[in-house]
């Protein structure tokens, strides 16, 4: 089994070395370091990438060497790739850095709404019934777009929504559709997280709903337990194990790795 979705200390994880180990100590075959990038150059974005570090773009050949070491020092294969928050206003400036970074893949993933993200409850707990239909509306429309732009080898946590109460359980088969058939004619593939499935939260993504969809568009899926620490990695690890033996899926490595 490889894990396609970790994270470092080049976003907002933990070193790479500890994070490798823990790849290594649960028996993955690989593990691929998709750090956080936000290219976008509006204020609210401009903000979090000095708040938290979402500045790949900046520190990703610094970051590569790191990756070279480990890969002489662990007998797994490592991969070098990014997770960038996708927002179709960014397009050309995404373009542009994976074209020059070079990376083995990349991962694209929406994470906020009209400049909400949208995994905080207290951005939408005051809203109207509509207004919370209307946030959900333009997140898929925006994971439409991602997968239509033909930018990433994989689109993250596809129903990130999920984590946050006051937008959970209103997206509809008719979003889901959507979302599915854009994948069906991409190369962009959809991933199995894990990144909430131990915790109280206990989400998988995509819900069983919107896998059920995916998998009557024969839509492929890959693999990545979202870990940000080397205690997580295991567990989380171990649960995709057993959840893709369970529901009988066989999770495919990233178009970009087979170049």
């Amino acid at each position: 089994m490889r894990d396609f979705h970790v994270h470092s200390n080049y976003s907002d994880g933990e070193f790479l070395r500890s994070m490798a180990q823990a790849a290594a100590s649960a028996g993955l075959e690989g593990v691929g370091f998709a750090d956080h990038c936000n290219v976008a150059t509006r204020d609210h974005h401009a903000s979090m990438r000095s708040v938290y570090g979402f500045n790949l773009d900046l520190t990703y050949e610094r970051r590569r060497r790191g990756i070279e070491r480990l890969r002489e020092e662990f007998s797994l294969e490592i991969y070098d790739a990014v997770e960038m928050d996708y927002d179709p206003r960014d397009e050309a400036a995404i373009d542009a850095f994976l074209s020059a970074a070079g990376f083995d893949y990349a991962i694209g993933s929406v994470h906020d709404v009209d400049g909400q993200n949208v995994q905080v409850s207290s951005h939408f707990d005051s809203m109207s019934e509509a207004e919370r239909d209307a946030v959900v509306d333009t997140y898929f429309e925006q994971l439409v777009a991602l997968v239509e732009s033909e930018l990433f080898e994989i689109a993250a946590h596809v129903d990130l929504l999920e984590r946050t109460p006051p937008l959970r359980g209103r997206a509809t088969d008719d979003h889901y559709r959507r979302v599915a058939r854009a994948f069906a004619e991409s190369r962009t593939i959809p991933e199995v997280n894990a990144g909430r499935a131990l915790s109280d939260a206990d989400i998988v993504h995509p819900s069983d709903r919107f896998l059920s969809i995916l998998r009557e568009y024969d839509v492929a899926v890959t693999v990545g337990t979202d870990s940000h620490r080397p205690s997580e990695l295991p567990d989380r690890a171990a649960f995709l194990a057993d959840f893709v033996d369970e529901t009988g899926l066989e999770p495919v490595d990233p178009d970009g790795l087979a170049a």
